[in-house]
């Protein structure tokens, strides 16, 4: 087995994806395998390599881990993205509990009722341009530096940009009241790890598409 980490989970972005972005901010190469059908996923439940019987699955450095935010925590701080001390830790902390908490309206709404859709998506942008966006160009501003936390690119920063993206690919305008977030987003997108995600052919995924809903209800049904 190759030294590079190993991500088990569904060819989509999922809960897996904010751990694809922050390994390949940190410049690490890593190798996937992709759960195509229920028995592979009950394969690595019966063989005990998921201990709560949920992926995501990453391998690295000898152990198995399970549980998205344990895997982003543990990467972020291997690869020095974790601040330098215990506040700026919890800062990291608190920005990346909110952003995931508008992350996971925009994980969800694939899998929205057709009747549903308009409505989440307004509840999306109305979360996006009311709560969550307005606090990061607030903090941008009056911490007058390149990065929300010290004067250094974290994990926060990574998930702030995979927020704004996924946001943008729903509400295209959504940035035009955040003029803090346009310079971020023009910052973060030329850093030359993050530059090479953007590109095409790179491990990032798509928008979910009917074909991934398909295979998640497929892999996970009960």
């Amino acid at each position: 087995m190759s030294g590079k980490p190993r991500l088990t989970y569904l060819n989509g972005r999922g809960r897996m994806e904010p751990v694809r972005w922050l390994l390949a901010a940190a410049g690490v190469e890593f190798e996937e395998v992709y759960l195509e059908t229920k028995e592979q996923y009950d394969k690595l439940i019966k063989d005990g390599s998921l201990l709560f019987q949920q992926v995501p699955l990453v391998e690295i450095d000898g152990m198995k881990m399970v549980q998205t935010r344990a895997i982003l925590s543990y990467i972020a701080g291997k690869y020095n993205l974790y601040g330098k001390d215990l506040k700026e830790r919890a800062l990291i902390d608190m920005y990346v509990e909110g952003i995931s908490d508008l992350m996971q309206m925009i994980l969800m709404f694939p899998f929205s009722p057709p009747d549903a859709k308009e409505k989440n998506l307004d509840s999306i942008k109305e979360r996006a341009t009311n709560r969550y966006f307005p606090v990061f160009e607030k903090v941008l501003k009056q911490h007058g530096q390149d990065f929300l936390v010290g004067n250094k690119f974290s994990w926060a920063d990574v998930q702030l940009m995979e927020a704004i993206l996924a946001v943008e690919e729903k509400v295209p305008a959504v940035l035009s009241g955040f003029p803090q977030l346009k310079v971020f987003k023009t910052k973060m997108s030329n850093m030359p790890t993050i530059k090479k995600f953007l590109q095409p052919g790179s491990p990032r995924k798509p928008p979910p598409d009917d074909h991934y809903v398909d295979t998640v209800l497929k892999v996970f049904k009960k």
